[in-house]
């Protein structure tokens, strides 16, 4: 019996209803629809159960990945050999003098709507991102001008040693498609306080219909992707860049740089990890070549 077994036998003797999954395909869980299974897979329903499963495997010396809505992820064809916990679950919310608390594991379209429903404005931006709290603020997520730390009041997490931890936003070191939790990958965000402001439902309405007719226009949303593949270089940005080199709608096997946004690199059907990561490295190092701007990926990479 290896650690992963150990661990699956004790997360369901030790957390009751923790669901647990064994060799689960990870293309089930990726925006990309892309990835080969994870060894061992929990979903917790809540913040205590998603505890005590990172408490149970850092027993065993396992080092948990965490997911959120796989959104920025690409993994490996041949899966990843370790120890997934998926937070989709922890996703309640509730409000506290025009201050939204919600679960790490919300979807930033339903956090952006319970802020509408009560009539809250500043979470506009984050409607048509398709990820959740937790990874919207580990890389401080924005779009059309908003970023998550011009509302983000605190982040409540579970560190290294399993013990919970609150941090005010101004020590959580957000930055552009950064924060102190990118550099702590053992943290676990648990969730999250925003500070909004009391504005008119129509109006709120309104920016946010703006935003998905603008983002529907421009962006390939009918193909599955990880949404920007690169982060914006300085003084440039990265679509405009690829778009220069001719690399639009070029592809390599299922993959292919979109020809309604050259930003983003989609799976046209069937495409593998590898596909993706090959298409990847020929448009950074054709963008390197052509204009001497060394292209960064914002998509992450597991299991290679």
């Amino acid at each position: 019996m290896d650690r992963f077994e150990i661990l699956a036998q004790t997360l369901r003797k030790q957390v009751p209803g923790l669901e647990i999954r064994e060799q689960e395909p990870m293309s089930r869980h990726t925006t990309f629809r892309i990835g080969g299974p994870a060894r061992l897979m929990a979903l917790p329903a809540d913040p205590k159960q998603a505890a005590a499963a990172v408490r149970a495997a850092r027993a065993l010396e396992i080092t948990p990945f965490f997911l959120g809505n796989g959104s920025d992820l690409l993994v490996a064809d041949r899966g990843y050999d370790g120890f997934v916990l998926k937070c989709g679950g922890m996703d309640q919310v509730r409000e506290v003098n025009r201050r939204l608390r919600a679960e790490s594991g919300i979807p930033l379209a339903r956090l952006a709507m319970a802020a509408l429903w009560r009539g809250l404005a500043g979470l506009e931006f984050a409607h048509g991102i398709p990820g959740t709290l937790g990874g919207a603020v580990l890389m401080n997520a924005g779009a059309y001008g908003g970023e998550m730390v011009q509302v983000l009041t605190s982040v409540t997490y579970l560190d290294e040693e399993g013990q919970y931890r609150t941090l005010p936003a101004d020590q959580c070191g957000l930055s552009y498609r950064h924060s102190l939790f990118a550099e702590h990958p053992e943290w676990l965000i648990l969730s999250a306080e925003m500070t909004l402001t009391q504005g008119d439902g129509e109006e709120i309405r309104g920016r946010m219909e703006d935003l998905a007719q603008r983002r529907r226009s421009k962006q390939p949303l009918e193909w599955p992707s990880a949404g920007s593949t690169f982060k914006r270089p300085a003084g440039h940005f990265a679509a405009a860049l690829i778009e220069q080199c001719g690399l639009k709608g070029v592809g390599i096997g299922g993959a292919q740089v979109s020809e309604k946004h050259a930003g983003f690199v989609i799976n046209r059907g069937g495409a593998t990890a590898e596909d993706v990561r090959r298409l990847m490295d020929h448009i950074r190092e054709t963008v390197l070549r052509q204009t001497g701007v060394e292209l960064e990926p914002e998509v992450k990479f597991l299991g290679f």
